[in-house]
């Protein structure tokens, strides 16, 4: 398969490397190369199978634009674009495209926010919940986007509305990989709930899954409902 990855970061640099040891053809470019959407062209992506995006959010929409105008798939790992969702759904299904998207394709992750969905039932039963979540100093974006996710996890599966007190408290310190934290509090007891991620090798490697079980296939979908597929 021919690979297209967009982003140079720590976590995209490994899912080029992953991507590589599963017997991928791997094309990375950088943002400079990139510019104005230069490098995904028709012209440009012909051959491409999939591209895999872990950018920015200031970049994410017009890259999702011109894949999938140019009628390829793609693995979006990238956040802070979910305000567009409803239109960049529409866009793909118009042209036939495929597309898998996630705050966070660390399998271990997605059990996670299993094991959360099953302890919402805790605020119906006069229980709080709070979030925190800890990243290295160079995150840009605070909260994270799988913070967020815990976060419309826990209203949903307990039923509460968006205006429903779950706080997010977030920590950027040295070179924390990822670590997130829920814990629900009664006048009786407390319930923790914990995901520490110890290297990026989680996310890079869900990526590229999600890039193998996407390839040829058509619709938008979302990583938690496929994952375990894959």
């Amino acid at each position: 398969m021919k690979l297209l990855l967009l982003g140079r970061g720590k976590t995209g640099s490994l899912v080029a490397e992953v991507a590589r040891q599963r017997g991928h053809s791997t094309q990375v470019v950088s943002a400079v190369e990139n510019a104005g959407c230069a490098s995904l062209t028709p012209e440009k992506l012909k051959g491409i199978d999939v591209v895999i995006d872990f950018t920015a959010p200031s970049c994410v929409v017009s890259h999702i634009e011109s894949c999938v105008g140019a009628g390829k798939n793609m693995v979006v790992g990238t956040t802070g674009w979910y305000e567009e969702l409803d239109r960049l759904r529409k866009l793909v299904e118009s042209h036939g495209t495929g597309f898998v998207y996630a705050a966070n394709f660390s399998v271990g992750v997605n059990l996670f926010l299993d094991a959360v969905r099953a302890a919402a039932a805790a605020l119906r039963h006069e229980y709080s919940g709070q979030i925190f979540e800890r990243h290295h100093v160079h995150k840009k974006d605070a909260p994270s986007g799988t913070a967020m996710a815990i976060q419309r996890a826990l209203r949903e599966a307990s039923g509460q509305d968006k205006s429903a007190d779950l706080e997010i408290i977030s920590f950027r310190e040295g070179e924390v990989v990822g670590l997130h934290e829920v814990v629900l509090e009664s006048a009786a007891d407390r319930i923790y709930l914990c995901h520490d991620a110890k290297s990026r090798q989680g996310f890079a490697d869900g990526a590229v899954r999600a890039a193998e079980w996407i390839a040829g296939k058509k619709g938008f979908y979302e990583f938690k409902d496929v994952w375990r597929e894959l």
